[in-house]
């Protein structure tokens, strides 16, 4: 494993640890090259709740491309939408150890202004 994925994965379990602790609702984040993937996972960890991403057919026919920042906000709106729709009100975000910039923040943004609390 590089070093880079290493710190990644380390970051990211260190946050998990935290909300985990905390037993709350949590909106964890993957992301590759082409495409951004959101999740609504209660509070055991054991149930996905909700979930978007760029490979979803309502999301796909919106953009251009998945792996840019208005594909990263489309998929925000959207699981601001259906976390609504679960009876999901506030949410711990889980970042997975991405760096809170770009992609990340425009999916963070887009899911506030859809009604979600972090």
């Amino acid at each position: 494993m590089t070093d880079k994925k290493a710190s990644r994965i380390r970051r990211g379990t260190r946050t998990r640890a935290k909300i985990s602790r905390d037993r709350v609702t949590r909106m964890c984040i993957f992301r590759t090259p082409r495409h951004i993937y959101a999740q609504i996972i209660d509070s055991s960890g054991s149930r996905v709740l909700a979930s978007a991403s760029t490979v979803e057919a309502d999301v796909k026919s919106e953009i251009k491309n998945g792996g840019n920042i208005a594909a990263a906000a489309a998929v925000g709106k959207r699981i601001a939408e259906k976390a609504k729709a679960a009876g999901v009100d506030s949410v711990a975000f889980d970042r997975s150890g991405f760096r809170y910039h770009g992609r990340i923040k425009a999916l963070a943004d887009a899911a506030r202004e859809g009604g979600l609390q972090f």
